[in-house]
């Protein structure tokens, strides 16, 4: 399948997802709103693929909404505008909820909507030089309201009111210290970093496993204390008799390096 704003290929099971509106900044549209969630949609269902690599292209990760198409929304009816924001919902909570871990490998600036791209990703590797991060959409009138929902469960309330009523952004630095990034890697060696991580959780993680731990994390953050220990025990039960769980502990025991 071609994709007329982003390209998405697949390579010793990772599939690598670069937002291509340079000349935008990356920033989101329709059209490439779509794309990302045609793109995602079928690398989640692709049974070779492992992991998912999210990237911008040139020099940024993803600039946030284009400005210009969300000048002609504003024209538009309350309906209208719910219905397009529930297009960028769904593509959030897509990568959020994905059963396959998402790696997001930010080269660039990663702003409002883009900065909610990261968040939403499992892993976070950001340019040491290029990259920076921040919800400055109260700077223009705005909100970033599906934003700060993934914002605050990843950094904390605290963190995240003050990265959004501020609207400044912060260095990678920074979003690591506060749990919004997960590594800070020099630019040249960013792409080659975030291949290798991704190729090790290929190499010695279940896939089944990932997918099971991350159900769990979007699940239990809709439940009471006692209700997530109920499920999670259940979950654990189950896990037990998992073909990849047997064929794990099997290779343990007999000392055998184990491939998934």
């Amino acid at each position: 399948m071609s994709f007329s704003q982003l390209t998405y290929q697949v390579s010793d099971r990772v599939a690598e997802v670069t937002l291509a509106r340079p000349e935008k900044r990356n920033a989101l549209n329709d059209v490439l709103i779509e794309g990302l969630t045609v793109a995602l949609t079928q690398a989640s269902k692709t049974p070779s693929v492992k992991v998912v690599v999210l990237t911008g292209s040139e020099k940024s990760f993803c600039a946030g909404a284009d400005l210009e198409y969300l000048q002609k929304l504003s024209s538009f009816g309350l309906a209208e505008n719910q219905e397009d924001s529930r297009k960028l919902m769904k593509l959030f909570q897509l990568i959020y909820e994905m059963r396959k871990p998402v790696v997001a490998k930010v080269n660039g600036p990663a702003i409002a909507g883009g900065c909610g791209l990261a968040t939403v990703c499992d892993f976070v590797f950001a340019s040491r030089e290029h990259a920076v991060f921040g919800c400055s959409e109260v700077r223009i009138g705005f909100v970033p309201a599906l934003v700060l929902v993934f914002l605050a469960r990843r950094i904390g309330e605290g963190r995240a009111r003050e990265l959004v009523l501020s609207g400044t952004t912060i260095g990678p630095e920074k979003a690591r210290d506060i749990g919004l990034v997960t590594e800070v890697v020099d630019h040249d060696r960013l792409s080659k970093y975030t291949t290798d991580f991704a190729q090790e959780l290929v190499a010695t993680n279940s896939g089944s496993s990932m997918g099971l731990a991350k159900e769990m994390f979007t699940t239990i953050g809709n439940m009471n204390f006692a209700q997530a220990l109920d499920y999670t025990a259940n979950m654990n039960a189950m896990a037990r008799m998992t073909e990849d769980c047997k064929k794990g502990i099997a290779a343990f025991l007999r000392k055998e390096s184990i491939r998934w």
